[in-house]
């Protein structure tokens, strides 16, 4: 009886280990996207978006300094529903998009905010600058299988930036300084153990 014991005790020791071992995901384009929001002569708010966010997810809920962010934004994907102005946008008076196609972030350091948030510290470099930002995060979810039976999960990020602390300082008359920026993100797996069977 206690070899029993014993031995359930170390499937559950087991188990519980690999449960909390870190999980890699990769940023699916289909289903994430990078929205923000400028003033406009102070009256008026523009949003918009960049239609392609791709890169990777080391996750580790039990031990959040071995997690860590990589994202990669395409600058040219800005769309802002007004062909002129996106033309503006990735032309040199703004994003300099030929110069600098990508928007990165590699995080430094991730920590609990509260039950199902976090604070994402790290590197966000755009226009050739990089400057440390805090990203406010709800998530990640907890993870489901699609139909594929590939394991799921979502998060959202916001943050606010000074775009002329990255060098972008066209529209001075009309655009606002500060960027409202959010990030939303679904990651996919390729190991279905990530999500635990249905009781």
């Amino acid at each position: 009886m206690r070899r029993i014991v014993l031995t359930a005790l170390s499937v559950f020791a087991i188990a519980g280990f690999s449960a909390a071992q870190t999980q890699s995901w990769a940023i699916d384009p289909a289903h994430s996207s990078a929205d923000f929001a400028v003033r406009h002569l102070g009256i008026s708010t523009v949003r918009g978006n960049f239609s392609k966010v791709s890169g990777k997810v080391s996750y580790d809920a039990a031990d959040l300094s071995k997690s860590s962010i990589e994202a990669t934004i395409d600058a040219t994907t800005i769309n802002t529903r007004i062909e002129t102005r996106d033309k503006d946008l990735r032309s040199p008076n703004f994003f300099d998009v030929e110069k600098f196609p990508t928007i990165t972030f590699k995080s430094k350091r991730i920590e609990s905010a509260g039950a199902g948030k976090l604070h994402v510290t790290g590197d966000l470099t755009m226009h050739g600058v990089t400057k440390e930002v805090v990203l406010d995060v709800n998530g990640p979810s907890a993870a489901i299988k699609d139909p594929s039976g590939n394991p799921r999960m979502g998060a959202e990020a916001t943050t606010k930036i000074n775009r002329r602390d990255f060098g972008i300082n066209g529209g001075t008359t009309t655009v606002g300084d500060e960027v409202q920026i959010t990030l939303d993100v679904e990651m996919i797996s390729s190991s279905p153990s990530i999500v635990a069977p249905a009781k």
